[in-house]
């Protein structure tokens, strides 16, 4: 189990550092910022939608590591998919993170947004993991 936490404590750090997701995007359908006054992260979310499918995503910011990582990696698991499928992908994301799923066939659609299951062990870091997410939810929902 350590190589694993391993492998994704790296991904983490290096979503974290060089997220090629950072940058701002030319021509934006929705924008949506979040904001967590408890830490200070603040991110500004960008989607590009094609029709029904999330076409491209970049978001801009500050934050700790565990926000600006998570943010990326959500964008790289979203891209692609339906509106739907990126809601079913944030329903089972938020339920890993509050501990109310560890059906590993339901956690496989996460993707390599899975290295944040062990959040859920770091009340303190909750949020600033599910800071995209949520705001990521509120997009979609607010603009069906």
């Amino acid at each position: 189990m350590d190589d694993l936490t391993d492998v994704y404590n790296e991904l983490i750090m290096e979503h974290s550092m060089n997220s090629y997701n950072k940058k701002k995007l030319s021509c934006a359908d929705f924008c949506e910022i979040g904001h967590n006054p408890n830490c200070g992260d603040e991110i500004e979310l960008e989607i590009k939608m094609n029709g029904d499918i999330i076409e491209d995503m970049a978001f801009s910011g500050h934050g700790c590591a565990i926000s600006q990582a998570s943010t990326s990696i959500m964008i790289d698991t979203l891209k692609g998919k339906t509106v739907d499928e990126a809601k079913d992908i944030i329903k089972t994301f938020i339920e890993m993170i509050k501990r109310e799923t560890t059906d590993e066939k339901e956690l496989k659609k996460l993707e390599d947004a899975i290295a944040f299951r062990n959040v859920s062990n770091m009340p303190a870091r909750v949020k600033c993991a599910l800071l995209a997410w949520h705001t990521v939810e509120d997009i979609l929902n607010k603009n069906k």
